[in-house]
C-alpha cells in the first residue's frame, strides 16, 4: 500500500522560504513521475510542480518554486521561496497527474503566509 507523508509546512511571512518533504513508500519510488499539489481554502486542488525526468510548474509558482527528488531516500521536496499570500494552503505530494491515477492522499502539510 501506498503511503506518502508530507511534512515542512509552518506559518511565514511574506518573502520568506519553507521546503517541504514528501517521504513515501510501498512502491517503485524512482520509477513514478511525482508531483506537488496544493488545496487553499473553498478551491480546488492543483499542481504546482511536477518531476518526471524533467520539471514542470504552474505559472503561478514558476521561478519561486524547485522541485527535486532523491530517489534512494525515496522523497520528493518542494523548494518554495519568495512566498506570497496567495501561496497559503495545504499541500500534498503524488503521482504526477499526467502519468496515472494519485494514489490515496497523505495529510498534506499547511502553509500559511501571512504578515
Amino acid at each position: 500500500q501506498v503511503q506518502l507523508v508530507e511534512s515542512g509546512g509552518g506559518l511565514v511571512q511574506p518573502g520568506g522560504s519553507l521546503r517541504l518533504s514528501c517521504a513515501a513508500s510501498g512502491m517503485i519510488f524512482s520509477a513514478n513521475a511525482m508531483a506537488w499539489y496544493r488545496q487553499a481554502p473553498g478551491k480546488e486542488r492543483e499542481l504546482v510542480a511536477g518531476i518526471s525526468g524533467s520539471t514542470n510548474y504552474a505559472d503561478s509558482v514558476k521561478g519561486r518554486f524547485t522541485i527535486s527528488r532523491d530517489n534512494a531516500k525515496k522523497t520528493v521536496y518542494l523548494q518554495m521561496n519568495s512566498l506570497k499570500p496567495e501561496d497559503t494552503a495545504v499541500y500534498y505530494c503524488n503521482r504526477h497527474s499526467a502519468y496515472g491515477w494519485p494514489w490515496s492522499w497523505g495529510q498534506g502539510t499547511q502553509v500559511t503566509v501571512s504578515s
